[in-house]
């Protein structure tokens, strides 16, 4: 069952009413298709197109993943006695995967990482105590927690777990992540370089070499070449930002004074960023590079199909073109040999004697005002009625049948030689 505050959420964002979606998100759930919405039920959806349902069905599709991954994070923080109102409603207002991760990293069950074996050594409050930064003496502070039975032989290793736990804090901190993330999509380079020995077997990807561009604005060719590259074991990839401005982010946010406890934070932030997350921001990066490169080689592929497709079949001729119907009627256009739309009208050749006849005129007429060379009529409901119409209308002794193959096979279809100047019906 869709969840209502999704109805809202995508009425906000799509900037439409909420009614329509919510009728597209009741037919997606009873099986129907992208095109089946689109084509037959528009009085229920305000005559949403294909791209618009698409859309709607992809979009609540991120938002039920969401929701059961919201779900997910809060069982397992109820599991491991976590879970607490504010982190609850942290939880609960996250609005994307991203902060929904950002706020559970700290809490994640995890291998067991250089932090955890500091403080299962009982190190992490020297560690508090370095993040206060308050100690002039950070050696003596760390000789009392100098216990050779733990491994810790002397204060230097002391304090050397204590930065491994306060790298930690630092690479789990939401706010933190935030303002990495901005920076690395805004000014991270993409780096490719061959790996030594494989210049000859990877020649066709000479380009990249050595090559260099900012992620921001790589096209998706490049990207997806570079990755291939990389998959091919041609080339090595990285992906970051110059380390000033990083470093100078986690500094502004954890380094605190100019003492000696100060500039063990300050080890701790040049080694949370080198070691933990650098490496978490690149491989988000990745992802999102390759999520952005497959979208936009999807879109010139439909855009070149799309191309394809329009392209008229029968080559440089003026065409009239009919989508049957019975109710809403037949709508009709006149189109020039470049496709350009010259005339559009609906017509009723399937209601009443007098709207067949005004019809059959109407077709009798553009064809001469255009100099119409052919006829299509679509294959759908009335769409055998429209043919007959037509040819009538026409003059069938003049039109070349072509039918659809649901008709039978077309060598079985009666086949006439068209008059010099005359429509063929296609």
């Amino acid at each position: 069952m869709t969840n209502r505050s999704h109805i809202g959420t995508l009425s906000a964002e799509m900037n439409l009413d909420a009614p329509r979606i919510e009728a597209v998100a009741h037919l997606l759930e009873d099986g129907a298709t992208v095109p089946f919405i689109a084509r037959y039920r528009k009085e229920a959806t305000g005559s949403l197109d294909e791209v618009a349902v698409a859309t709607i069905r992809d979009r609540l599709t991120q938002l039920q993943e969401l929701d059961s991954r919201r779900e997910t994070i809060l069982a397992s923080l109820e599991q491991h006695g976590h879970l607490t109102d504010d982190l609850k409603d942290q939880v609960l207002a996250a609005a994307t995967l991203t902060e929904l991760e950002d706020i559970y990293l700290p809490y994640r069950p995890k291998r067991r990482t250089r932090a955890t074996i500091a403080r299962e050594k009982g190190l992490e409050p020297l560690a508090l105590a370095l993040l206060a930064q308050a100690e002039d003496d950070p050696a003596a502070l760390a000789a009392d927690y100098v216990d050779p039975e733990k491994g810790v032989d002397t204060p230097e290793d002391a304090l050397a777990g204590a930065r491994d736990i306060i790298a930690e804090t630092i690479n789990e901190d939401q706010p933190t992540r935030s303002q990495v993330r901005d920076l690395y999509f805004a000014e991270a380079q993409i780096r490719s370089q061959v790996i030594t020995g494989k210049e000859a077997e990877g020649a066709k990807y000479k380009d990249y070499f050595d090559w260099s561009e900012p992620v921001a604005t790589a096209p998706s060719h490049r990207i997806l070449a570079m990755r291939r590259g990389e998959k091919e074991e041609i080339l090595s990839l990285s992906i970051a930002p110059a380390p000033e401005p990083a470093i100078a982010i986690l500094e502004d946010l954890f380094v605190k004074g100019g003492n000696a406890a100060a500039e063990q934070v300050r080890l701790a932030a040049h080694d949370a960023y080198k070691r933990l997350l650098s490496r978490s921001m690149e491989t988000e990066v990745r992802v999102a590079l390759k999520e952005r490169a497959d979208a936009e080689a999807i879109r010139v592929f439909a855009d070149n199909l799309r191309q394809l497709l329009l392209a008229s079949p029968l080559g440089a001729k003026r065409v009239m073109g009919i989508d049957p119907g019975y109710r809403t009627g037949c709508k009709l256009v006149c189109l020039d040999r470049q496709g350009k739309l010259l005339h559009y009208e609906t017509i009723f050749p399937h209601g009443s004697e007098h709207q067949a006849e005004a019809a059959a005129q109407t077709v009798q007429t553009l064809s001469r005002q255009f100099a119409i060379e052919a006829v299509a009529v679509g294959n759908g409901t009335a769409g055998r009625e429209t043919q007959t119409f037509v040819e009538k209308s026409i003059d069938a002794k003049t039109c070349r049948s072509s039918w659809s193959t649901k008709a039978g096979p077309r060598s079985t279809r009666p086949r006439r030689s068209p008059a010099r100047n005359s429509p063929t019906m296609i």
